[in-house]
């Protein structure tokens, strides 16, 4: 866990998929994940890990909405 990440190490998958816009990590979560949770959103950076063809990833924003 750092200052910008309160997702604990098993929250986050192996794989990351990480577009700039949280908003966009949401609607990635929303519409191409099962399972998913919101595993982080210190700072505006949302991250949700959950099943993307029975794999397990992560979708994390690299900035906050106000850049």
């Amino acid at each position: 866990m750092t200052a910008h990440i309160n997702a604990k190490k098993d929250e986050i998958a192996t794989t990351v998929i990480m577009p700039g816009d949280p908003l966009r990590a949401k609607y990635i979560a929303e519409n191409f994940l099962n399972n998913y949770s919101l595993v982080n959103k210190i700072r505006g950076i949302y991250a949700y890990t959950g099943e993307y063809k029975d794999k397990i990833i992560t979708v994390m924003a690299s900035r906050d909405g106000e850049s």
